[in-house]
């Protein structure tokens, strides 16, 4: 495959990494002009039907998904007998690469791998897709920190992810769940259980269960569930224990239901660690690192002995259906010169009156078959031209001496005293003035309050330093502004003792022990009150005292029977009580409205502030009724509450009433008969 161009436009230059049915290549577009992954099927696989169709669903559902952890597909297509894919690529390594580099991972590690792979596995599910393969192979860091997700190609759709092909077995041994080994069944719940897998790898730096087949690796996690990343590996949190516990049960509706659920318990588990950011560091010796590391003519050549150039370029992978293979490099023998020595044939010296021929002049060779020229051809130097090389060096090195000096001078001289300067004199200036100066000298200014006892607030007090002192060239100078006498300050809320005496010292106050005093709002032991009161002004440096709350003073009850609703209401509140709940009740000596008594009872003392239940009667007062007709007295007592029975002796409601029972004024239950007399 190596220089050959994919649908006319993908070059292929490298390959990468190759895994059960197929290999992936660096290449090139050449119409975007940007490198890209290409990810061609075996051979072997292509009479398949069913493979080249969920092959190429792989770029039909990847491609619909959306997240920076996802490898994004470009391109799809067929030719030359080949089905291909065109990816992005990542230029880094892989996970399980790191993991031989690195070995386990401490927990902000394995929390910033997991992350956005969980995120991304997210995604994919709420499209109704299922990875069904996730392993360290198949997860990417990039040589800037980003992890992503890679070969959707075993994917199936959430609905269709009870069927499996006869002829391979989806997914790799080591991180297969128990459904998946016992029926094939695989859905979200799969894919977390692979995560939890690929979590105790990375924790303890194998996975949990070894085996001499890949049948026995995968029965395994039938009837042995995963153990704890914390009995291998020493300081693991419980919260990851128990991570990986849930991810791994055996049950797949014991787990999370989805990557998603993992994820914010991910999150939940990182913010109760206070876990830091990580950047996840890429591989150095990465198979993607050594392919981008040959020339692409370097490659095409090797494409003679394939099997060679891979074993240099790829580490081996391996999965349930596809052996690890080893091939051997294939090493080309070096041909050593055998030492030869240096060989001089000396000629016979011509006299100078007679020319030699320069046919018969002998040669001379010397070490490896150089020709060296004839003595009375040796070109002599031009001493002229090398004394002005000497003098244009003299003059470049005393030009570099010089510069040197200059910098070193100029440097001793910002690093002692160029680089400062004095501060203004700001003495009897105001505050406007003092800025203006300040600024004027290149300086910034920042304000710095100070109570004080005899200068009036926004009076200059001074600097920090001092007017004249030294100060870095666009420094800072702290001007120190009055502000008046202190004053008490405002309780704070709740009376916290730690608070109130900060904001005492805050204001130049000493807080001191004040004694004790009855309080409804503030807590046994907190801050009452200050002594003197707050918004008072003091000198700078007073003692101010602390008055401590022994609790709400003790209020006895009033007796508020026979009140009006209301007035009994505010006695109650004016005794220091708070009114809660307000029953009714019947009393035939208290007219309704009016309040019956108060639990606790009259004259019981509680602390003031307490919570009292306030009785009130409920009871009706008849009101006379002889003289008006049947229909007005009617229905002026059912207004009130109150059942009608009437005795006459002519059916109309014109009768007029002559005798009533119970009588007016009477206090009766609300609901109670009132027993009317009428005539005619």
């Amino acid at each position: 495959m190596i220089g050959q161009l994919l649908d006319r436009r993908y070059r292929v230059d490298s390959p990468i990494a190759r895994g059960g049915m197929s290999t992936v290549y660096r290449g090139l577009d050449l119409r975007l002009d940007r490198p890209v992954a290409i990810k061609v099927m075996d051979p072997q696989f292509a009479s398949d039907p069913a493979f080249v169709s969920r092959f190429e669903f792989e770029a039909r559902a990847v491609a619909r998904l959306k997240h920076p952890s996802l490898v994004a597909v470009y391109d799809q297509g067929h030719d030359q007998g080949h089905a291909f894919l065109v990816m992005e690529l990542v230029e880094g390594g892989t996970l399980r690469e790191l993991l031989r580099e690195r070995g386990p991972m401490p927990p902000h590690a394995v929390a910033a791998v997991a992350g956005p792979v969980l995120s991304a596995l997210a995604v994919a599910h709420r499209a109704g897709l299922v990875h069904r393969d996730v392993k360290p192979e198949n997860v990417l860091i990039s040589d800037t920190g980003e992890v992503k997700i890679a070969d959707f190609g075993l994917v199936r759709a959430a609905a269709a992810s009870t069927t499996t092909s006869n002829s391979v077995i989806l997914g790799t041994a080591a991180y297969l769940s128990p459904e998946q080994v016992t029926s094939g069944i695989a859905d979200t719940r799969s894919d977390v259980y692979s995560m939890g897998i690929l979590m105790f790898e990375l924790l303890t730096g194998h996975p949990p269960f070894t085996g001499d087949t890949s049948l026995s690796v995968a029965y395994q996690r039938v009837n042995q569930d995963v153990p704890r990343p914390g009995s291998y590996i020493v300081g693991v949190p419980p919260q990851f224990d128990d991570l990986v516990a849930e991810a791994t049960h055996r049950e797949p509706a014991h787990r999370f239901r989805d990557a998603g659920a993992m994820a914010d318990a991910l999150q939940s588990v990182a913010d109760e660690l206070d876990l830091p950011d990580y950047r996840v560091p890429a591989p150095r010796r990465s198979a993607e690192h050594l392919s981008h590391a040959v020339p692409r003519d370097a490659t095409a050549a090797d494409s003679a002995a394939p099997t060679a150039h891979v074993a240099r370029q790829q580490p081996p992978t391996s999965d349930l259906h596809t052996p690890t293979q080893h091939t051997p490099v294939q090493h080309t023998p070096v041909q050593h010169t055998p030492l030869q020595h240096t060989k001089v044939v000396t000629g016979v010296t011509p006299r100078p009156d007679a020319p030699v021929d320069a046919a018969e002049q002998p040669a001379t060779f010397a070490d490896a078959g150089t020709r060296v020229r004839p003595r009375g051809d040796y070109p002599f130097p031009d001493f002229a031209a090398e004394r002005q090389r000497s003098r244009r060096s003299l003059a470049v090195w005393l030009l570099a001496i010089l510069v040197l000096a200059v910098a070193l001078a100029a440097g001793g001289w910002w690093l002692g005293s160029g680089r400062y300067t004095a501060v203004p004199p700001l003495d009897g200036l105001d505050r406007g003035a003092a800025v203006e100066a300040v600024e004027a000298a290149g300086l910034s200014y920042v304000v710095r309050g100070e109570y004080s006892d005899s200068a009036e607030p926004d009076v200059l007090l001074g600097t920090d330093p001092e007017s004249g002192g030294r100060v870095e060239r666009s420094g800072t100078v702290a001007l120190r502004v009055s502000l008046g006498k202190p004053t008490v300050p405002t309780l704070p809320a709740g009376g916290d003792r730690t608070a109130s005496e900060s904001a005492l010292r805050e204001r130049t106050f000493v807080p001191v022990e004040g004694g004790e005093a009855f309080s409804s709002t503030i807590p046994v032991g907190a801050v009452a009150a200050f002594e003197p009161a707050s918004g008072v002004a003091l000198p700078v440096g007073s003692q101010v005292r602390l008055i401590y709350s022994k609790g709400a003073a003790p209020v006895e009850i009033p007796d508020v029977s026979g009140m009006p609703e209301g007035k009994a209401r505010a006695a109650l509140e004016d005794a220091g009580l708070v009114v809660g709940d307000v029953e009714s009740r019947f009393d035939a000596k208290i007219e309704g409205g009016h309040a019956v008594g108060t639990s606790p009872k009259t004259g019981r003392t509680v602390d003031s502030g307490s919570t009292v239940t306030l009785t009130v009667s409920d009871a009706v007062s008849v009101p006379s009724m002889l003289g008006r007709t049947v229909g007005s007295a009617r229905d002026e007592l059912t207004r009130l509450g109150l059942d009608v029975e009437v005795r006459r002796l002519a059916s109309s409601d014109k009768s007029l009433v002559i005798r009533q029972t119970p009588g007016s004024g009477d206090l009766v239950r609300p609901g109670s008969t009132v027993t009317l007399t009428s005539l005619p």
